[in-house]
């Protein structure tokens, strides 16, 4: 599932910034390269113990990862359902109860980053 209109797509932070910002909201940044970096917050639907992960990712714009002032912007954001034995299925509908979570961290990092 993507997620329209989070007011996140587009946004931009440095590095160390944005880091700090996920953290302090649950994210954490798994998957990184020189140019872009994915940052996930797992969700658990505790009534049929199915996992998802909120996923942003985001390209650097300007410099490279390995610098803590490099200037990310985000591209997208997704929620997918964890699949056996590794990866993501982005087609489902996922439960209200994660919907719910999923908005409340968005808004979170977003209110954040806009500070």
């Amino acid at each position: 599932m993507i997620f329209e209109n989070t007011g996140l797509d587009g946004l931009k932070s440095d590095l160390a910034y944005l880091d700090e910002s996920a953290e302090k909201v649950g994210f954490v940044r798994w998957q990184w390269e020189y140019y872009r970096a994915t940052y996930d917050f797992k969700i658990e639907d505790k009534k049929t113990e199915a996992e998802y992960y909120l996923r942003i990712n985001t390209r650097a714009i300007e410099g490279k990862l390995e610098k803590p002032d490099t200037v990310l912007q985000i591209e997208a954001v997704y929620l997918g359902k964890a699949t056996f034995p590794h990866g993501l299925d982005y087609t489902g509908s996922p439960p209200q109860p994660v919907l719910n979570i999923a908005n409340k961290k968005l808004q979170e990092l977003k209110t954040l980053l806009e500070a």
